[in-house]
């Protein structure tokens, strides 16, 4: 396969070096049902491999400044993000309050059948209260994995299951989290995690869950995983949850954890639409609430003209 090359380094950058995109279990290629799904992933251009006796590959060579991909500098180390994260877990919380104190409350979990255009929630009768978030970039910061692909390492899913087993440790909660969930919790609101990370290295995510102070998180009562019956699909486990109690906010860093019918957008146009829907975008900030995430997912692909569409081109005059 081709490398291909970025466009040019950041003014003050090193020059980029080819690498490939971390896929994760929660904003990646999923294979189900004998059909290979593909996001291809880049913030330059890029070549994929599609097959299905083979995992989708991307190679794409993201800016880097001062050897380090920009996304990754801004989403770990800068203050602005930082501050992006307080201040989306703080919106939540006063959101959780003020749903709590509402006579009669609907639930956030877009019920079966629903689509984008039309959208239905899962009712809430006379269930207690939950919040439901993802896990990684959401609560929880992958310094260490990431630090280890920060130099180029290609992704291999080997690789990302030995970090789910012993790379908690070198993790980090996302700024506010921890505060967050104790206050949620002293609302007398379940905290559950809906995460695709593997339901076979659950000890080592609650493991990292508690270390964090994010937790306490219990497997399959307040913490749900991927499996052999889910898969990568998160709706499956979040109607469960909606079964069970009034979800009433939830976070994640890709249009995914809020619901699978965003997977169905392929171009960033698409996407765009579909984030914006009348029915969507009123969720925003009030039930559903996005946390930054610069460096993989779903969020990153688009070619120059996708991006940016023909009537926006531009150049001063000579």
């Amino acid at each position: 396969m081709t490398p291909v090359s970025h466009p040019g380094p950041v003014p003050g950058s090193t020059v980029p070096r080819t690498r490939r995109p971390r896929y994760r279990p929660d904003g990646g290629p999923r294979h189900r049902a004998g059909v290979t799904v593909v996001a291809a992933l880049a913030l330059s251009g890029c070549v994929v491999a599609v097959g299905n006796d083979a995992p989708a590959r991307v190679v794409t060579a993201p800016a880097t400044v001062d050897g380090v991909p920009a996304g990754m500098q801004y989403l770990y180390g800068s203050g602005e993000a930082a501050a992006g994260s307080q201040q989306v877990w703080r919106g939540l919380v006063a959101y959780v309050s003020q749903a709590l104190r509402a006579r009669s409350r609907d639930g956030v979990v877009l019920a079966e059948g629903a689509t984008l255009a039309a959208t239905r929630f899962e009712p809430c009768g006379g269930k207690p209260a939950a919040v439901v978030f993802d896990v990684d970039e959401t609560v929880a910061l992958n310094l260490g994995f990431e630090r280890d692909a920060a130099g180029g390492r290609a992704y291999e899913a080997a690789r990302w299951r030995a970090y789910e087993i012993t790379g908690g440790t070198t993790a980090r909660a996302v700024p506010g989290a921890v505060e967050a969930m104790r206050q949620l919790r002293a609302m007398g609101v379940t905290v559950v995690f809906n995460s695709n990370r593997s339901a076979a290295n659950a000890p080592a995510t609650v493991a990292m869950l508690d270390r964090l102070e994010l937790g306490p998180a219990r497997v399959g009562e307040t913490l749900y995983l991927s499996d052999a019956a889910t898969g990568s699909a998160k709706d499956p486990r979040r109607a469960a949850i909606a079964a069970r109690y009034c979800v009433v906010a939830m976070g994640g860093d890709q249009l995914g954890d809020f619901s699978d019918l965003f997977n169905a957008g392929q171009t960033p146009a698409e996407r765009r639409a579909q984030a914006q829907a009348p029915g969507i975008a009123r969720l925003w900030g009030a039930g559903w609430f996005v946390l930054p995430n610069p460096v993989y997912g779903t969020a990153l692909k688009g070619r120059l003209d996708e991006v940016f569409p023909a009537d926006s081109a531009w150049a001063p005059e000579p």
